[in-house]
């Protein structure tokens, strides 16, 4: 990836920001200092990496020099150890660039709606689903994020037919993007009396929260209805109208919340359910008009697609994207999810950087 003219433009602008934040008409204005520190925070890890990048290759350089001008074999075999840390310096800085460089997902940082359903397998396969509602929710709470269970159809024996949470934090939906599809479980059932192993699966889906700002919807394409809610909240839930029913009529879309103890408070919540499907319909949309690229990226999150086998008589965790098996079920089922989406992390990164340079 040929980068020089690329920083070029990034390294004058970011000059031409550090002038501006030192102009006293700037200064005097909060909302200017605040515009242009963001932006130029921004450009300043690419222009300090380029920049270390150009002094190491420089010292490269004249490290090379010295060995091929050094007469005393001990000096020159000492000089080349510290070629190769340099070359290997420089070759760590040149892919720290490229990804620096990556085309930033613009929902990165934002909060998700996550919708968990149970698929083929009957009480097994919503038993598996509340296994990944409480695998969720225990990571969310190791990276120190907050989880509210928005909607939900239990089974009444720890599982769920469906259940949709918002999980809120520090970039949640960069890190929980690649949980989107078709996670499938293979284990005996306890109400299997001949200790037969089935395979069940479950439905995830990951959508970004939107607001209201970024995604309008039109009043009149909505049917709006209340209900009992059939949740916890004591009897004075079962007695009001409290759940709310959202219909989108234009795409047939319907959501629910009946979570929360008010009606108002519930329909605020099945809009943003709503606005998080809706803007999720239009991504999928996109995505299917360019299919050549989707098929690249292993976060298209497609919900058809069987993305990770959990085995619980081999206590064998797989992704079937990236081709990694981890044998720790049980840490993963717990939440400790870090070592699987870091390497999905990585894997999509190196996808990305493969596509830009045929380009």
């Amino acid at each position: 990836m040929n980068l020089t003219n690329k920083i070029q433009e990034i390294e004058q602008t970011y000059n031409e920001l550090g002038e501006l934040l030192s102009d006293p008409k700037v200064l005097s204005d909060q909302s200017l200092v605040k515009k242009y520190s963001k932006s130029r925070s921004e450009l300043e890890e690419k222009v300090l990496t380029y920049k270390e990048l150009e002094q190491v290759g420089s010292d490269l350089a004249n490290t090379r020099t010295m060995v091929k001008n050094e007469s005393d074999e001990e000096m020159r075999d000492l000089i080349a150890i510290e070629v190769k840390e340099l070359e290997d310096k420089e070759k760590s800085l040149e892919e720290k660039l490229e990804l620096l460089f990556l085309p930033k997902d613009p929902n990165d940082d934002k909060n998700i709606i996550m919708e968990i359903r149970a698929g083929t397998g009957g009480d097994e396969a919503a038993l598996f689903a509340g296994d990944l509602f409480r695998m969720y929710t225990r990571y969310a709470e190791k990276r120190g994020w907050k989880v509210k269970l928005l909607d939900a159809n239990d089974t009444g024996i720890g599982g769920y037919k469906e259940a949709i949470m918002s999980i809120t934090g520090d970039k949640v939906y960069s890190r929980l993007k690649y949980e989107a599809g078709v996670h499938r479980v293979q284990r005996v059932p306890q109400t299997e009396s001949s200790g037969r192993i089935h395979t069940s699966a479950a439905t995830v889906s990951v959508m970004p929260e939107i607001e209201d700002v970024e995604l309008h919807i039109d009043p009149k394409d909505l049917d709006i209805s209340t209900m009992r809610s059939g949740g916890a909240g004591g009897q004075n839930v079962n007695k009001v109208e409290t759940a709310v029913r959202v219909v989108h009529r234009p795409s047939g879309i319907m959501v629910a919340c009946s979570e929360e103890r008010s009606q108002l408070q519930n329909k605020e919540r099945a809009m943003e359910i709503l606005r998080a499907k809706l803007f999720d319909k239009m991504v999928r949309d996109q995505h299917d008009s360019q299919a050549e690229i989707k098929s690249a990226m292993i976060g298209s999150g497609d919900r058809s697609e069987r993305i990770r086998t959990f085995n619980f008589p081999e206590n064998r965790v797989t992704d079937h994207r990236i081709k990694l098996t981890l044998y720790k079920l049980a840490e993963i089922l717990e939440g400790d999810l870090d070592e699987v989406t870091d390497s999905m992390i990585i894997s999509d990164q190196k996808q990305k950087i493969a596509l830009l340079t045929e380009m």
